[in-house]
């Protein structure tokens, strides 16, 4: 560079005439930016499920003998029920399963219901094979040459099973089901096989136990998470849970509904140069309204607290969703936006809660995600800089179930209190991935 073009910088900065990003705008001008802060989770059916395979005290899978017992543990919210199947191993295609409404997991009164289920278990029919008598058909998972060999069933639904033989066992003298209560909104639940090597008689003038197959579980709000009563099968695995206990086919298709649905809540927003602007990490909430905001989704304290701040150049609260009538969470799908003029040298606070959490909240680091990196304003995705924090002010719960979590809890900020710091999530339970909740862009708009 000669001597002529520096004199020609330097007239140019004593013009005001400076170089320019490429939009025609000087690199230390203000500039507007409009941030959008997206939901993009999925919507799932069922908040668990699972299978259930191994008999307790064994070491590898197996079907369920007299005397032994399947069990597994879940978490469910108030207003849930548990649904499972298993197979009746001595039939076509016979399976043991509450009816559509499944086992319901609280009382009125939101207490746990424990005790003796059996009497809200039916055998059913899976409406997919010939039925066979019970212990003696030849396409029966004990005597069939291979899996899926029996005939079709013309009555192709399911439909509580007939005792077409005059040898089925009473429920109550093959299985006991009954529901353990493992913490507030923990449960655990117990299959037992309590027939004996004489439960089944045959027409051939023998006896022989019943044994119970690897099954599924889930936990559900909607009823008829398995099956409908008097529609056909769904081809999504009961078929063959019921002809051969084999419930893994069935175990995916319930997996793949399952998971968190969260909606995430109004929001606060500041710009700033010094730090902290929301929240200090590793430090007590300041009770300047971080509290309100991450358990109850409320930023009104916050966004005022904010706003008086010395070093926040501009600051505000996002309670709509783009296009929505008014404040309201934002559903999977559904977006806030919100807008703001920054210079260089300017960072980006937010805060969103996880709206099925006790306290946990969406937010950059402490220090803010830098709106001019290298002199440029940002135009980009930034949900890379977008962390999962727990404001340390509630006791966490499991997400998504817990009863003083904002969805469930009788009134605001009625958690037991955790006395803790504001810190990354890091407890016993699972949390989704951040993309997996939210996509959050910034543009500039001059």
């Amino acid at each position: 560079m000669n001597a002529r073009h520096f004199f020609l910088l330097g007239l140019l900065s004593v013009l005001g005439l400076g170089a320019c990003d490429d939009d025609g705008v000087t690199p230390d001008s203000p500039r507007m930016f409009e941030v959008t802060v997206e939901n993009v989770s999925q919507v799932f059916d069922f908040t668990g499920s699972g299978t259930f395979n191994t008999p307790a005290g064994a070491g590898a899978p197996g079907p369920l003998e007299p005397g032994g017992v399947y069990e597994f543990e879940f978490m469910a919210g108030p207003g849930s029920s548990l649904s499972f199947a298993t197979m009746f191993v001595q039939s076509n295609d016979f399976f043991y399963a509450p009816d559509g409404d499944g086992l319901p997991l609280f009382d009125a009164m939101g207490q746990q219901i424990t005790g003796d289920v059996t009497s809200s278990v039916y055998l059913w029919d899976g409406g997919t094979e010939v039925d066979q008598e019970p212990g003696l058909g030849a396409d029966q998972a004990p005597r069939q040459a291979g899996a899926d060999t029996g005939a079709a069933d013309a009555t192709n639904q399911v439909r509580l099973a007939a005792d077409t033989y005059g040898n089925l066992p009473a429920i109550s003298d093959v299985i006991l089901v009954s529901l353990e209560s493992t913490g507030a909104t923990g449960f655990r639940l117990r299959i037992e096989n309590v027939g004996t090597s004489t439960t089944l008689s045959t027409s051939d003038g023998m006896m022989q136990p019943v044994l119970l197959a690897p099954g599924v579980w889930v936990v559900h709000s909607a009823p008829d998470p398995i099956f409908t009563a008097g529609a056909a099968d769904r081809g999504e695995g009961l078929e063959a849970l019921a002809e051969d206990g084999d419930a893994s086919i069935l175990g995916n298709a319930l997996a793949a509904r399952t998971g968190l649905t969260s909606p995430v809540s109004p929001g606060v927003f500041a710009v700033h140069q010094t730090s902290p602007a929301l929240f200090a990490s590793g430090q007590a909430d300041a009770g300047e309204g971080l509290e309100a905001l991450a358990e109850d989704g409320d930023p009104a304290a916050l966004a005022t607290a904010v706003a008086g701040k010395m070093g926040v150049s501009a600051s505000g609260s996002f309670t709509t969703p783009d296009g929505a009538a008014a404040a309201a969470p934002a559903f999977p799908g559904q977006a806030y936006v919100f807008a703001f003029e920054a210079s260089p040298g300017d960072m980006l606070s937010f805060a969103t809660m996880l709206v099925q959490s006790n306290d946990l909240f969406f937010a950059p680091a402490q220090r803010g995600i830098e709106l001019f990196p290298g002199g440029i304003a940002l135009d980009s995705e930034v949900t890379g800089e977008v962390l999962l924090w727990d404001a340390g002010t509630e006791a966490n719960e499991a997400p998504g179930v817990g009863v003083y979590q904002a969805p469930r809890q009788a009134s605001a900020d009625s958690g037991p209190a955790e006395n803790g710091v504001v810190r990354q999530v890091n407890d016993a339970y699972q949390y989704p991935d951040v993309d997996d909740v939210i996509r959050v862009t910034i543009r500039p708009t001059n």
